[in-house]
């Protein structure tokens, strides 16, 4: 059996245990969280080296994408680097893929219509295959990185101008504690505190990162399509009441639970039996493909 265990700076009470069968192996997958604590993840995942078949990355990245620009953040290369054994990844390697394909799966399977079609993406940097598969769709896309990250009312629309903008805070944001721009630990767990209502209000799909939309998502989200990755039943009964239609989450449902896009890459790169540097945008296609991998759709209105 192989056993695969992703470590979150996220918080201890989103823990979640799963048994799965992929490409005939059998599969011990498990979610523990931190509670925001770095230093515990660190010893988390040198416990854990040369004792498990792979190690995800969860409730922070490693590493941040605009364009052809890739950015380390500080902590996530600490975390990274703990791990000397064991293959070790953060899901942005398969998000590139992943979400690209969810993109596609709302247009061709769930005939939505992408085109001019209000989409606040609330976090580009650690999904940017998913906002350009959005811009390439047609969807009109506001860009709520600077608003949602760096609490900077700065609303961008226009891959171009993220780009350059990414360029110009993004060296310096990422010797920052991850805390300081991420809801990490018991964070996760406040209610709501609403704040830049408009940007939320004027879209027909939200999209990106959970943490980040929800920690200052409004009271209502009448009609709204949430486009997101890993989601507990708390959270679809949270978004069900605040009138949500339509819920779709990247990585698909296993035992009940949408993990995180590390946990579904650590997964395949046990499967692959390569390391992170070694593993290809092909080898992903190709597993996903014969594990016939799609996107968790639930309808909430």
């Amino acid at each position: 059996m192989k056993r695969v265990v992703s470590v979150s700076l996220g918080s201890s009470t989103r823990d979640h245990h799963a048994r799965a069968t992929l490409m005939g192996e059998e599969f011990d997958i498990s979610r523990v969280g931190t509670d925001g604590k770095l230093d515990a993840a660190i010893a988390m995942v040198r416990s854990l080296d040369g004792e498990v078949d792979a190690i995800g990355l969860g409730g922070i990245d490693v590493y941040l994408y605009a364009g052809r620009h890739r950015y380390a953040l500080r902590d996530g290369l600490r975390l990274l680097e703990a791990a000397k054994v064991t293959p070790i990844v953060d899901g942005s390697g398969l998000k590139n893929t992943l979400e690209r394909n969810a993109v596609r799966y709302m247009r061709e399977e769930l005939g939505i219509d992408l085109r001019g079609k209000q989409v606040l993406m609330v976090s580009a940097l650690d999904r940017f295959g998913m906002a350009q598969a959005l811009v390439e769709a047609g969807a009109d896309v506001l860009f709520g990185d600077f608003i949602f990250a760096l609490d900077k009312d700065m609303p961008v629309r226009g891959l171009h101008e993220f780009e350059e903008l990414a360029q110009k805070y993004l060296p310096d944001a990422c010797k920052l504690p991850f805390q300081f721009f991420y809801p990490t630990g018991k964070k996760q767990e406040k209610p709501p505190e609403p704040k830049y209502p408009q940007y939320y209000e004027n879209a027909e799909i939200i999209a990106g990162d959970f943490h980040f939309m929800r920690q200052f998502m409004p009271a209502r989200l009448d009609g709204k399509i949430v486009l997101t990755n890993t989601v507990t039943q708390a959270n679809i009964d949270e978004l069900a009441a605040r009138g949500v239609t339509t819920l779709i989450t990247t990585t698909p449902e296993i035992a009940g639970r949408s993990f995180g896009t590390n946990v579904i890459e650590a997964a395949l790169l046990a499967l692959l039996g390569k390391t992170w540097s070694d593993v290809t945008a092909d080898d992903y296609e190709r597993v996903m493909a014969e594990l016939k991998i799609e996107p968790r759709v639930v309808s909430l209105g």
